[in-house]
């Protein structure tokens, strides 16, 4: 018990020294947030009242943004399932395979949605496909990381079972492992799937389409009451996933 004390002061003591260099790094001065007024002020003035007349004309941008979204991470969720059999050490029917691609996933987690939006927008030019390229390979490193690890904390008992039958590999894997994962699976998508659509938004300023293109070009152009009815037609795509996701999990579990 005295060495889990110790072992607690040193690990608070790391966390403090640690917060004080984050904050010098990071200019955080607690003086600053007095000035918090300034921007409330700015907001109340400038972003309102919302121009909704321009509603209308926000459909179609919506629409694309939440179809990025959900081809970006539907597509990355049929990859991801079986990489991440492959990518669990508990399924890996090849430990070299194993390593492999745990690296290769973990390069595309490491790459941000934006980098492989500036390269492909370049590539392949303007417009919501190369948006839905940078959101599907990000998206396959998360997702195959994610689901690897609740195949790697599912139960062995069912899979034992399936080869005291006489279930090869594969078919085992299917009967014994998914039915246990594929409710955190489902909850897992519908969470990318709500990133990618606040992710879509931020790719639409580099070109990527959507309501995001029309945002950065309304702030730019410092039509900010237009800005406002944009983030709240963000909002209700999200809420609208998040409240459907809610409702095919219950289904589910």
């Amino acid at each position: 018990m005295t060495w889990l004390k110790k072992r607690a002061w040193v690990y608070g003591l790391l966390l403090a020294v640690f917060t004080w260099w984050s904050m010098g790094k990071t200019e955080f001065e607690w003086s600053k947030f007095q000035e918090f007024g300034d921007t409330v002020t700015f907001v109340r003035e400038k972003f309102s009242p919302p121009s909704w007349d321009i509603s209308p004309n926000l459909i179609d941008p919506a629409l694309v943004t939440l179809a990025i979204a959900f081809l970006g991470t539907f597509f990355a969720l049929l990859t991801a399932v079986p990489l991440s059999f492959a990518a669990a050490k508990n399924t890996a029917a090849n430990p070299v395979l194993y390593y492999l691609l745990r690296f290769f996933l973990s390069i595309l987690r490491s790459i941000p949605e934006i980098v492989f939006g500036l390269i492909f927008v370049v590539a392949l030019g303007l417009g919501p496909f190369p948006a839905v390229i940078a959101i599907l390979l990000h998206n396959i490193g998360v997702l195959g990381k994610l689901i690897s690890e609740l195949i790697e904390a599912a139960d062995p008992g069912p899979q034992e079972a399936m080869k005291s039958v006489g279930s090869g590999r594969r078919i085992g894997n299917l009967f014994a492992v998914v039915p246990q994962i594929w409710p955190n699976v489902l909850s897992h998508y519908f969470y990318r799937f709500e990133v990618a659509i606040r992710t879509s938004l931020i790719l639409g300023f580099i070109g990527g389409g959507g309501i995001g293109q029309q945002l950065i070009n309304d702030f730019n152009s410092f039509n900010y009451t237009a800005v406002t009815v944009e983030v709240l037609f963000i909002m209700l795509l999200v809420i609208a996933v998040d409240l459907f996701g809610a409702f095919v999990r219950k289904r589910v579990i």
